[in-house]
């Protein structure tokens, strides 16, 4: 073995992390149960009385986010460690710098079609000029 692959054995932070992220895996395991509880519970709401609860939107939003930053911290994309380690999420993630749409873009919007998206394009003001021009 060469003596980089024996620090990286014997580093400590390392085995450390492992631990975290097998309790962690374990832990999302019991947060997906609970994503089927919600969504069953919220369906029944839906069919029964015709309108979603207030109270199960904000903790299937909670639930979601607290997911959210646990794969980030499985698979190496963030060090913090998430709840309980961290303050019950609220709301939805907070977007990193890299994620959110450039100045003056607008995000693109999910259409129905399941993986799909779309979004909005305008002409510039000329060309839109020229087509009523022509429709004249």
């Amino acid at each position: 073995m060469d003596e980089k692959l024996k620090e990286n054995i014997k580093n400590q932070s390392t085995w450390v992390r492992g631990l975290y992220m097998i309790l962690f895996a374990v832990i999302y395991s019991i947060a997906k149960i609970v994503v089927i509880a919600i969504t069953v519970f919220q369906f029944a709401m839906m069919l029964f009385t015709g309108n979603c609860n207030e109270r199960l939107l904000k903790l299937g939003q909670n639930v979601s986010t607290f997911i959210y930053q646990t794969m980030m911290f499985l698979m190496f994309n963030s060090e913090e460690k998430p709840y309980p380690f961290a303050p019950w999420p609220e709301g939805p993630p907070q977007a990193e710098k890299s994620e959110a749409p450039g100045e003056g873009e607008k995000p693109a919007k999910r259409s129905r079609k399941a993986g799909t998206t779309t979004k909005k394009t305008t002409k510039p003001e000329a060309a839109q000029k020229t087509e009523e021009e022509k429709e004249t």
